[in-house]
């Protein structure tokens, strides 16, 4: 693919942590971990960072799981809320608002000609044709 010196990647932004269940777009408010050694699955509030073996649920899915037979499972007692928006997500959203706002310079075209800088006065351009002004 050739890429053009005018374009460039879009700016990063994160998005809040999602639920780890399959097809889940809900937002995670719970982290789920294993206590293999005592056979118990813990769920509580949404871990600060996102770890290996550890699953992130929405409320739904953190107050309906249930563990293996023999297993048992410990909840947190209360609500489940969203975490607060870090100011790293809010400087993220200022940098993608700016970024979208900024203006897209014009690519030349491939072959080399701008029809932008054409000193013909007729002549097809695209499927739009210029048509002389009649003396």
């Amino acid at each position: 693919m050739r890429r053009s010196r005018y374009w460039r990647y879009p700016a990063a932004v994160r998005s809040p942590r999602r639920c780890t269940r399959n097809g889940c777009p809900r937002q995670a408010v719970a982290t789920l971990t294993y206590v293999y050694n005592e056979s118990t699955a813990v769920v509580g509030p949404l871990a600060a960072f996102a770890e290996p073996h550890t699953y992130d649920l929405c409320e739904p899915h953190a107050r309906s799981l249930t563990a293996p037979r023999g297993w048992d499972v410990v909840r947190h007692e209360g609500e489940f809320e969203p975490p607060p928006p870090t100011t790293d997500d809010l400087v993220a959203l200022a940098e993608a608002v700016r970024e979208a706002a900024r203006p897209v310079a014009p690519r030349p075209p491939e072959d080399g000609h701008d029809p932008a800088t054409s000193t013909s006065s007729t002549g097809r351009r695209g499927h739009l044709r210029v048509i002389p002004p009649s003396h």
